[in-house]
């Protein structure tokens, strides 16, 4: 089941059947068994605390992904702070849509076993994002 919350912010992501519709179109084309995935919607100090607590990091973050995958399903928590999509479409001249989608199918491709380590897998990972992106609902 693909479902979407929020936490110590005010947004409404539109489209959630189209945007389910998209994420489960990511998942057949990968060819992984969708479980229980949730997509949380925070604020930069509620990401930037839970990337210091969980992974000892103390920057700001766009997205945090936790795995939860067990016997071939795919499950997990995606926290995505709404305020650094807002910024990081500003910094890359892009629109907030395009960036909430990349990042979306930024976490969604971590589940599935791509990482953004070394520079090769960051290569491949960016690939997969424009590959998945154009079908994005339109916010």
């Amino acid at each position: 089941m693909l479902s979407f919350s929020t936490v110590e912010i005010n947004y409404n992501l539109k489209n959630k059947l189209k945007v389910r519709a998209w994420v489960n179109s990511i998942l057949n084309s990968e060819h992984k068994v969708p479980g229980d995935l949730t997509y949380i919607f925070c604020n930069d100090e509620y990401l930037g605390t839970m990337n210091e607590k969980y992974l000892k990091h103390n920057t700001l973050t766009d997205i945090i992904t936790f795995d939860y995958s067990e016997k071939g399903k795919l499950s997990g928590d995606i926290f995505i702070s709404i305020e650094r999509i807002k910024e990081n479409a500003e910094n890359f001249n892009t629109t907030f849509n395009a960036e909430l989608g990349r990042v979306m199918a930024h976490g969604v491709l971590h589940l599935s076993g791509y990482k953004d380590k070394t520079a090769n897998d960051k290569k491949e990972m960016r690939s997969k994002e424009d590959f998945y992106l154009p079908s994005f609902p339109n916010l």
